[in-house]
């Protein structure tokens, strides 16, 4: 690998890292023309692991704007994220795959209450794994596709 090629990969996996990044940042403050903008025109978003809707991107964020408004006060964390670049004989392609965990926090609306201000201890905390699939584009890398595997959940109640 030459160190031009080094460096592309380096600046690939910095630009995958902010999409990512930008993704958890568009659903906790509920921006969902910005949300909509990180996938490709054909992007598809899959939150049927989770008990939610599959769908065209912009399809998805009209659903997720009427679901989480149930949820003012939310924190998406992504970490562990392993990211995959299509390899084409040493050098990167245009395709890349990400495997990140999540912890995701969020507290219910309380009654009369608009800006998610006052008590902030969540009701429901979820956890899993997205798998994101990603191409380069004109203006940069954007999400093809999103599944999100929740592996655990603690809602309210006995413990």
């Amino acid at each position: 690998m030459t160190q031009r090629v080094a460096l592309a990969t380096v600046m690939d996996r910095l630009a995958i890292d902010d999409v990512i990044t930008g993704y958890a940042v568009t659903v906790d403050d509920g921006d969902w023309s910005a949300y909509e903008a990180l996938f490709t025109p054909d992007g598809r978003a899959d939150y049927t692991g989770a008990g939610g809707a599959e769908g065209p991107a912009g399809e998805i964020a009209r659903w997720l704007a009427g679901t989480m408004r149930l949820f003012p006060v939310r924190q998406h964390l992504i970490v562990n994220r392993c990211i995959e670049l299509e390899d084409l004989g040493g050098y990167p392609g245009d395709r890349a795959r990400v495997r990140a965990d999540y912890l995701n926090p969020m507290r219910l609306a309380r009654e009369g209450e608009t800006s998610g201000t006052g008590d902030t201890a969540p009701d429901f905390v979820f956890g899993g794994r997205y798998v994101f699939e990603l191409d380069r584009t004109e203006p940069g890398w954007r999400i093809r596709t999103v599944t999100v595997h929740e592996k655990w959940r603690r809602t309210p109640g006995p413990a």
